[in-house]
């Protein structure tokens, strides 16, 4: 038999300032202890007006910042290096956690775990979409590329070596120029 409860905050697809008819153990033993609803009498009714103004109001300012953390996204890369073995298998995986932790620290963007729309976790090596899904519906997605440690160890000494090349070349430029100027001879 469900019971009725006002809800104070957005739960799932749910919006504050709905009435809604929930499972019994599910009201009493998430969403009346979290605060996240209460149950729904006359008082409540009455309040329902309220916390959906306040609702509407909220939902303005929530679809500016998604609007604005959207087009940040837009364009983003992320790398995360993985360990592999001999045959390319990665060993673990990629999660919505690690997402977070990587688009964080490699972007300075800050979002939620349960934004972040994977249908299981990323266990192979590639580029990938990750698709986010942000308030007010609003969804959007960047570039994860997972790379093997082995791969970014060459790439590393590869872009190492050829700027090491590039600062030879322009030091014997340099020198040249430098003999050319002594001898008389502008270059």
């Amino acid at each position: 038999m469900p019971i009725k409860v006002l809800l104070l905050e957005d739960v799932q697809e749910l919006r504050s300032g709905d009435i809604v008819n929930v499972k019994p153990g599910y009201a009493r033993n998430y969403l009346l202890p979290q605060g996240f609803a209460i149950i729904a009498d006359k008082k409540a009714i009455r309040m329902q007006a309220r916390l959906q103004e306040t609702r509407l109001q909220q939902a303005v300012v929530d679809k500016k910042e998604s609007e604005q953390l959207k087009g940040q996204l837009e364009g983003v890369v992320v790398t995360s290096t993985v360990k592999v073995d001999k045959d390319g298998h990665m060993y673990g995986s990629v999660n919505a956690s690690d997402i977070v932790e990587l688009l964080q620290s490699q972007a300075q963007i800050v979002v939620e775990k349960r934004s972040v729309i994977l249908k299981q976790a990323i266990k192979d090596t590639g580029v990938h979409t990750i698709n986010i899904k942000l308030k007010e519906g609003i969804t959007s997605s960047f570039t994860l590329k997972i790379i093997a440690e082995e791969v970014a160890a060459e790439a590393e000494a590869a872009s190492y070596h050829k700027s090491r090349q590039n600062n030879r070349a322009a030091q014997a430029q340099a020198k040249a120029l430098a003999q050319a100027q002594a001898q008389g001879n502008p270059a």
